[in-house]
């Protein structure tokens, strides 16, 4: 699963924002691996040196420590880069929902949200399913329906139980 950590509101952003608030490399450093660790250091050296310069430079200054960060996240966990991205305009709900429960120390919300979105995505699968399963066995592409929807279901199934035990 992606966390989205190539977008502008990931947590590997957010981090390094506040490294260069706090003018602290310790508050982004945890998301990078040891072996990169020096090319991180020199880009946010750099960066807080360029952003003395103006305003402009300041906000390239930035946006390149950003994805100098991301981009040596990613390469630490053998993703990838391909630039970073815009922050969606509302937010993801359950990406919001966490950091509002990490704020809280209230799990309460998040997890009837997951618990729900989960149930109604199972059911709707399943619904999917029974639907589909009295076809006519003459009906290769209503058989074809079917064989997807059983294959959907059981992968999806399958997915979330295998995401479930790598924790």
């Amino acid at each position: 699963m992606a966390l989205r950590c190539d977008r502008m509101d990931g947590l590997v952003v957010k981090s390094a924002e506040e490294a260069l608030e706090m003018e602290n490399i310790n508050y982004v450093l945890p998301f990078i691996k040891e072996k990169y660790e020096d090319e991180l250091k020199d880009a946010f050296e750099r960066t807080l040196v360029v952003r003395e310069l103006s305003g402009d430079a300041a906000e390239l200054a930035d946006y390149w420590f950003f994805e100098t960060a991301v981009r040596l996240h990613l390469k630490g966990r053998g993703i990838s880069y391909e630039g970073l991205k815009p922050a969606p305009v509302n937010g993801e709900p359950v990406v919001v929902m966490a950091d509002q429960a990490v704020k809280t120390e209230n799990l309460n919300d998040l997890m009837n949200f997951i618990l729900s979105s989960v149930r109604e995505d199972v059911e709707a699968r399943f619904d999917d399913i029974l639907y589909k399963k009295d076809y006519d066995v003459n009906d290769v592409d209503d058989a074809r329906d079917y064989v997807d929807a059983i294959l959907n279901f059981f992968g999806y199934l399958q997915t979330l139980i295998e995401f479930m035990e790598e924790g």
